[in-house]
């Protein structure tokens, strides 16, 4: 749907007479896509295009490659922002892969013509978040122990790699900060298959964590699902404390 989308914008922008305006609705509103996509094409001939999403989201835009790869990449480029920055994201899901009880991406840094992107392997599955209340609500049980787990592993763990990337903020452990949107789970189980797009994952309170597994979905918020999370929580911490 946004390749379709883009794809009718950048139609559009040829018809505006000025060059210099074209460019800039190009660069501004359509992030330079069609660039960064032709740079994707070129850097993996072998791949098959013919096949393509789009995704847009947060800070980043992306294309998943024929529901094998997905190639993510910062909307605008800022030759002033350091690598290091750049390689936050990866740094993170490297830290977390083998205590995330939950499959979480691998990272590869992957330049091509001038753009840096993130690559990994496509997750299949659907995001919980488009699920019906009734369906989260009658999985909720089984739902919420596998984010509680997820949680309890994440939160309590700490990676001396990444010690640098804990900032000021107020916090008490590692967060993925953003669960609501990226919990992918597999249609026909209705079980959790991973967790997806890290780039706001840091160091925070346990509270905001769970309140980010409801924060942008009204289905998630009734459905009971936090209460749960926090029942199983709760088991956890008591369990490690025998």
């Amino acid at each position: 749907m946004w390749k379709l989308f883009f794809e009718i914008c950048d139609v559009l922008c040829c018809l505006i007479p000025n060059r210099r305006v074209r460019e800039d609705i190009r660069r501004r509103k359509l992030f330079d896509w069609r660039k960064k996509y032709n740079a994707l094409r070129k850097h993996y001939p072998e791949l098959d295009f013919r096949h393509v999403v789009m995704i847009k989201g947060g800070w980043n835009i992306g294309f998943i490659v024929d529901k094998k790869y997905v190639f993510k990449i910062k909307k605008f480029f800022d030759a002033s922002v350091p690598m290091e920055k750049i390689v936050r994201e990866k740094r993170i899901t490297d830290a977390f892969q083998n205590i995330s009880p939950l499959a979480i991406p691998k990272i590869d840094i992957v330049n091509a013509d001038g753009y840096t992107f993130f690559k990994y392997n496509f997750m299949p599955g659907k995001n919980l978040n488009t699920c019906s209340y009734k369906q989260i609500r009658q999985h909720r049980q089984k739902l919420g122990q596998q984010l509680a787990e997820f949680i309890y592993a994440v939160h309590n763990a700490r990676p001396t790699e990444i010690e640098d990337l804990r900032d000021e903020r107020p916090g008490d452990g590692w967060n993925h900060n953003d669960i609501c949107n990226n919990i992918i789970i597999d249609k026909k189980s209705m079980r959790i298959v991973g967790l997806i797009d890290w780039e706001y994952a840091g160091w925070n309170t346990l509270e905001t964590e769970f309140n980010n597994i409801t924060r942008f979905s009204k289905n998630m918020a009734k459905s009971g699902i936090l209460d749960e999370v926090r029942k199983h929580y709760e088991f956890l911490t008591q369990s490690s404390k025998k």
